[in-house]
């Protein structure tokens, strides 16, 4: 009987260590847990490309999706957002829906949308960025104007899987500021200082995170 007695006290005292060191892993792990998810919420994540609008620079073919790093960490100020950006942002239309378009205006420029059916020149209000898919096939501010920044989430900094395409974003899209096209000697007719030659326009199955 003694025996018995003494054995359970050598596998108790044997399991007190394990218990402890258990205790000590979880309570480490979890005190992680809040660091972990500010990081993801706030500063950056991985994020999955889908659709199509931003094809090529994009999912370049039907069997690649890109997955991107998606800087968060004060984004929603203009002066940290710059031209050819690529940003992931909420609709404007639909804030539940996750868009990535690219800027190609920021606030004080003035823009010529793809169609000149209702507008031929959109000068964009401060706090306000225009953004485009680099596919002509995309919703985006053609359709629903200039966006706030204060709807941008994050900006795409390098492309991280699949292997063979990691490295930074390239740039893409077209050149759609008049003050640029104008040095450029490129889409601005002089009579009226009405343009022409804006592209096409059309609808896309757009993007989400």
């Amino acid at each position: 009987m003694s025996s018995i007695f003494r054995n359970f006290k050598t596998k108790s005292a044997q399991a007190k260590p394990l218990f402890k060191y258990t205790f000590n892993r979880i309570f480490l792990i979890a005190s992680w847990i809040p660091v972990l998810y500010v990081i993801h919420e706030h500063v950056f994540h991985i994020g999955k490309i889908e659709g199509i609008s931003m094809k090529p620079t994009f999912n370049p073919t039907a069997n690649i999706r890109d997955h991107v790093l998606l800087w968060k960490w004060n984004v929603k100020r203009p002066e940290t957002l710059k031209q050819n950006d690529v940003v992931f942002l909420r609709s404007p239309i639909n804030p539940e829906l996750i868009y990535i378009k690219r800027i190609k205006g920021q606030q004080g420029d003035l823009i010529t949308p793809r169609y000149p059916d209702t507008r031929s020149k959109v000068l964009i209000p401060t706090g306000h960025v225009w953004v485009e898919g680099d596919n002509v096939h995309s919703i985006d501010s053609n359709t629903y104007g200039p966006v706030s920044t204060g709807l941008v989430i994050g900006k795409v900094g390098y492309i991280v899987w699949p292997l063979n395409r990691i490295g930074p974003v390239p740039d893409g899209g077209r050149e759609c500021r008049i003050s640029m096209l104008r040095n450029q000697g490129l889409g601005y007719g002089g009579l009226g200082g009405e343009l022409t030659d804006l592209g096409e326009f059309g609808d896309d199955h757009d993007d989400k995170n």
